[in-house]
């Protein structure tokens, strides 16, 4: 006779099974990759997820993140008081393939070539995607996310403007030099591995000072 406990463990596994399906299909897109993926070095003990990878029009893997802390959801951050412990602490570490210019998929033309710029701009677009600004209506979010997403990719084309400090944070054991701003909204990060990867990184919650990178060992123990 099956006991109680073991139809909870099936029902469990049931309700699991959607849920592990879309981890190994995310890790699946991290395994194709042939570059080397980044995260915080393990210094950091707390949780770590996949986020979705970024592919060309040919399938190509181009980039991808690596969230650590407390998974942020859309929502408005500006707590009463502003109080940061009542807010979603993390950091998350994109990784972005060094390409060149390379010929699109149907041969019509060149695709642009990823540069730190590009990782700065990903960071940018990913802080803002999980951001809403205090006393902010629904309706509007849309129109200032596309206001800031196009400020987000002006700042990223200017890395040696005013709005950008030079932050200088251990990536596999090496200082590297990284651009860094902060925002009200959180911090972005960008700069390059001896590994042929650009890294950015955005957080909030969590100080970018104390940061140091590495690569991911065994991304399949993500599944």
């Amino acid at each position: 006779m099956e006991t109680t406990s073991g139809t909870v463990a099936q029902a469990s596994a049931a309700e699991d099974g959607p849920r592990v399906s879309s981890a190994r299909r995310t890790v699946d897109g991290y395994l194709r990759a042939p570059f080397p993926w980044y995260g915080l070095d393990e210094a950091f003990t707390g949780r770590r997820w996949l986020m979705q990878v970024g592919m060309a029009a040919d399938g190509a893997v181009e980039h991808g993140s690596i969230g650590h802390g407390d998974e942020p959801s859309v929502r408005n951050e500006h707590v009463a008081g502003d109080d940061q412990d009542t807010r979603e602490k993390f950091a998350v570490v994109v990784t972005v393939a060094a390409n060149p210019d390379r010929h699109s998929a149907d041969g019509t033309g060149l695709l642009e070539a990823t540069s730190v710029s590009s990782a700065a701009w990903l960071a940018g677009v990913g802080l803002l995607s999980c951001t809403w600004p205090g006393q902010m209506d629904h309706s509007l979010r849309d129109d200032w996310l596309e206001q800031q997403t196009e400020t987000a990719w002006v700042l990223a084309d200017d890395l040696d403007g005013e709005d950008w400090s030079t932050l200088f944070l251990p990536v596999d054991g090496v200082p590297t030099s990284f651009h860094y701003r902060e925002s009200e909204y959180g911090w972005v990060l960008a700069g390059s591995t001896e590994q042929g990867v650009h890294l950015g990184a955005y957080g909030r919650g969590i100080s970018a000072y104390g940061l140091a990178f590495s690569v991911v060992i065994d991304i399949a123990a993500y599944a």
